[in-house]
């Protein structure tokens, strides 16, 4: 059986590896519990050498602690008590109260772990491995060392990967880590095409855990079929036991984002025809699906209809627009297809400036208003949904190129009102500052650039009396700009985009017309450009991000054979593997000399969505989400 998709497929996947299912008792963890596992509550206290020389030499101890193991470890009760509320109970017996002081304990401690713990309560250090984090963590919550919960914490968070992520959610909730907990189930969802294709703990899931996974608006996935892929999976891992749930699942899948033929190849599935409240269900999906409301309107009350919250959210920003600049911001919701105006305008219009993402921060970089060129710089947060000003620029710039290379922010050529520039520069966010780097070996305005291997490549561009095809490289770590081999075609309002360690080089202006060609470089290994298939559209002067694995270009200016040119809303995407391009929905208005950007894994992202869209505007969201 097999499911389409565009551009490329995706298939349902059998697996018939079969291991043991364990469940994990709950330990030490009370609703009501407050979670400490996260690092926030870390003490600046600086530890004392002289505690440590005690400790090494045995000196001045006033107390024995015998591991299971039968290890010995003289210590200073004092200093014990002092990293851990539990021990400070037992020495001073201040649960049997009027009784003497305790200067010995028992612990069912392997000795080396105890060692560990006692390096914390001496120093305020601990080595933490992944070969003793999972004892660590859980003799330190059980003795209630709290600063060795929060290290273990941060380490686990810090080592969450596909393959394991899932194991450190079931041991986090056993010691009722709950920041832990939260974070890791986003990473589940965030990362949740890896998982599946990665963890070996994946099929392991019970059926509450994977329901949950599922239904969650926030499932970061590129299309639908992979929940019915991953349902597939785990039932096929048990199937005698787990077809039962298979109703159920098939219920959180959201079919009507599902292409309509793999509609009908699910539909007549082995297991939907065994059951027949399945081969119901299915009947009115299809039905549903077929007379579903034109394609413009999107029911986020359906759960079949709403689209999932994206991880990615795509920022349009300024730009030409009727005649003139404007400082409108749209996002994109790819899982909805749609386009959304945002509120978040800054208060200065402009185009033909240059835009980067920096931590989270969206930085806007020179341009022209229709009477001034820029040199200021502004920062947009989008979690706080505000704009502030950065240091300004040495240089005034539009049609200026700007990328991000090792937490730096390149501003490079442009035009000043007067002539156009071969200067460069960089800013850094840490210090509010610019400084001045060497120029390029030619003059360019209009031009492209962007990063690959800590280098930054530029082409292309306008100097004032010709369009270029010529194409530099600036090597962050020798501070020096070289060429590299020349563009098939002379390109200004060109854009440069990095996939896959590839340069693409696509569109813009060969001073006659506005181009559909594009074209790729792999610096290192290709001796030259090579073509790659035409976009659909004709366009220059357009942004470009990359977005789910696929090429955007969005808006710019379009030849027109009465005016000579007009700003156009159409976006296009281009998937590297097929070599060929798609539509996608238009903007909601047309720009051209606008700039783009993605930010991942916001906190807010469902701000930046349909679904959050329709809740702000309808106060339903405590109803949306309702199967």
């Amino acid at each position: 059986m097999q499911l389409r998709r565009v551009p490329s497929k995706t298939k349902i996947k059998l697996t018939n590896s079969k291991k043991s299912c364990k469940k994990r008792k709950q330990q030490n963890c009370r609703k009501n519990d407050k979670c400490v596992c996260m690092p926030m509550q870390l003490s600046t206290f600086e530890f004392p050498r002289i505690w440590k020389e005690l400790r090494l030499k045995n000196q001045l101890c006033d107390g024995i602690v015998r591991c299971a193991d039968g290890t010995e470890f003289k210590i200073h009760r004092a200093i014990l008590s002092a990293a851990s509320p539990y021990f400070r109970a037992l020495f001073t017996n201040s649960i049997n109260r009027g009784q003497p002081e305790t200067y010995e304990a028992n612990v069912s401690i392997p000795g080396k772990i105890f060692a560990l713990l006692l390096d914390f309560a001496y120093t305020g250090t601990c080595s933490i491995n992944s070969t003793n984090v999972e004892n660590l963590l859980k003799f330190a919550d059980r003795y209630e060392i709290l600063g060795v919960v929060q290290m273990c914490c941060r380490y686990l968070l810090d080592e969450l990967s596909p393959t394991n992520c899932l194991g450190i959610l079931h041991f986090a909730n056993q010691y009722f880590c709950s920041d832990l907990v939260k974070r890791g189930q986003r990473y589940v969802k965030h990362n949740f095409a890896k998982v599946l294709g990665e963890s070996s703990e994946f099929v392991h899931l019970d059926k509450n855990e994977l329901k949950e996974i599922i239904s969650d608006d926030e499932l970061n996935i590129k299309h639908e079929e992979i929940v019915f892929d991953a349902i597939m999976k785990w039932i096929n891992f048990c199937p005698n036991s787990r077809k039962i749930h298979f109703f159920e699942l098939l219920r959180c899948v959201r079919f009507g984002n599902m292409l309509r033929e793999n509609i009908l190849i699910i539909s007549n599935h082995q297991f939907v025809e065994e059951k027949s409240e399945c081969k119901e269900y299915m009947e009115k999906v299809v039905a549903q699906t077929e007379l579903a409301a034109y394609p413009g309107k999107i029911d986020v009350n359906n759960i079949l209809f709403r689209p999932r919250i994206s991880y990615d959210v795509l920022f349009a920003i300024g730009g030409w627009s009727a005649g003139s600049p404007t400082n409108f911001v749209e996002t994109y919701d790819i899982r909805a297809d749609r386009w959304l105006l945002s509120s978040d305008t800054d208060s200065f219009p402009r185009a033909y400036h240059g835009l980067c993402t920096l931590n989270g921060i969206i930085y806007v970089i020179g341009g022209f208003d229709g009477n001034q060129y820029f040199n200021t710089v502004r920062r947009f947060d989008p979690v706080n949904h505000t704009w502030s000003e950065c240091a300004c620029m040495y240089h005034h710039r539009c049609y200026v190129s700007v990328v991000m290379a090792d937490n730096m922010i390149y501003a490079m050529g442009g035009y000043n009102g007067r002539s156009r520039m071969n200067t460069a520069e960089k800013y850094d966010p840490s210090k509010n500052q610019w400084e001045m780097i060497p120029p390029m070996q030619k003059q360019r305005s209009d031009a492209s650039a962007a990063t690959l291997n800590e280098k930054i490549y530029i082409v292309g561009g306008f100097n004032g009396q010709e369009v270029m095809r010529s194409a530099e490289v600036f090597d962050i770590k020798t501070n020096q700009w070289s060429y590299i081999p020349q563009m098939i075609s002379a390109r200004s309002g060109v854009s440069l985009v990095v996939y896959d360690n590839t340069l693409y080089a696509l569109g813009g202006f060969n001073g006659y017309v506005r181009l559909t060609s594009g074209e790729k470089y792999v610096p290192g290994e290709s001796p030259w450009w090579t073509e790659i298939s035409e976009m659909m559209t004709p366009r220059s002067n357009f942004a470009t991000v990359i977005l789910d694995d696929y090429i955007y270009v969005i808006g710019g200016f379009n030849d027109n054979f009465v005016s000579g040119s007009s700003t156009i809303n159409f976006v296009e995407y281009y998937d590297p593997e097929a070599d060929d391009w798609y539509d996608a929905s238009p903007m909601n208005l047309n720009r051209s000399a606008l700039s783009a950007c993605v930010i991942s894994g916001l906190p807010n992202t469902k701000d930046y969505s349909i679904l959050g869209r329709s809740q702000q505007e309808w106060g339903q969201g405590a109803e949306i989400g309702s199967n």
